[in-house]
């Protein structure tokens, strides 16, 4: 579980788990911080919207902010 600590999550990227594991990786050496792929969904531990909307625009994906 999260226990409390800020996780940014990144759903419905139509890739596979490899591709999601490479994109979680550049994810994270972009925010500075460690992050997992679980089912699908990539995770980035504190809170990295802007940077994770910036960066996934900048690589051509449409994005949109659910919540905060």
């Amino acid at each position: 579980g999260r226990k409390g600590s800020g996780v940014t999550t990144d759903t419905g990227l139509p890739m596979n788990d490899e591709q999601l594991a490479e994109v979680c990786t550049c994810l994270k050496k972009r925010c500075g911080s460690g992050g997992t792929v679980k089912d699908g969904v990539i995770e980035i531990q504190g809170e990295h919207r802007d940077t994770l909307v910036e960066e996934l625009t900048k690589q051509g994906y449409s994005v949109k902010r659910v919540g905060g």
